[in-house]
């Protein structure tokens, strides 16, 4: 009886221990976060720079692939085209509609768009209002909305706002804006932010009617 008593407290603690093994804390996600981010920047060959370098021109160079880096919020932002048009005015409410993939780092893969034939006619729509500076916006309709049950907007989707125009294009050579973002899970989605998932973003920006 001894023995077999013996047994079986060792395998309740082998059990324990592995259970603690396989228990990964908020601070294990997040490493894996910053590892992914890091693995995704070296991968791409992406030169960081400093808000402060950013401010000097708020341009970044795509032929050197640069992208700023906003330290209070971990998004790292890459202005592809500043647009046609002008910038949501402070005391603005306006209807802006988004063309957007979004990428999963953790497993690098695709995982939503509205890039495809099937979305054509349905591209994000969003009502965003710009108060003194600060933008807020809540989805009206569109897949991330279907997706994500929910009309809350990543806040790393708003970051650009207040460097980009948002227009439409009515002329010859008219181009939308189009940023490239990397989101950490804190400036993401609800599942994103609930599961810890870093996210790269490609999304256009157009003015709404």
């Amino acid at each position: 009886m001894k023995k077999i008593s013996s047994l079986l407290a060792l395998l309740i603690a082998m059990l324990l221990v592995s259970s603690c093994k396989d228990h990964e804390t908020y601070a294990d996600q997040k490493k894996k976060e910053r590892a992914a981010i890091n693995a995704y920047i070296q991968k791409q060959g992406i030169k960081v720079i400093t808000e402060s370098e950013f401010l000097k021109d708020t341009i970044t160079d795509v032929s050197k692939k640069e992208f700023v880096l906003f330290d209070n919020t971990g998004v790292y932002m890459q202005i592809v085209r500043k647009g046609c048009g002008k910038k949501v005015k402070s005391g603005e409410t306006v209807r802006v509609l988004c063309r957007f993939n979004e990428y999963n780092l953790l497993t690098d893969t695709l995982v939503t768009t509205n890039n495809i034939l099937y979305y054509a006619s349905m591209p994000e729509k969003m009502s965003v209002t710009n108060t003194s500076g600060t933008f807020t916006a809540t989805f009206v309709s569109g897949v991330m909305m279907s997706k994500y049950s929910s009309t809350s907007v990543p806040a790393g989707w708003l970051i650009p706002l207040t460097y980009i125009n948002v227009g439409r294009m009515v002329a010859e050579g008219d181009e939308l804006a189009r940023v490239n973002i990397i989101v950490p899970h804190s400036q993401g989605t609800s599942s994103a932010l609930a599961s810890v998932i870093p996210c790269y973003y490609e999304i256009t920006y157009e003015r709404g009617i």
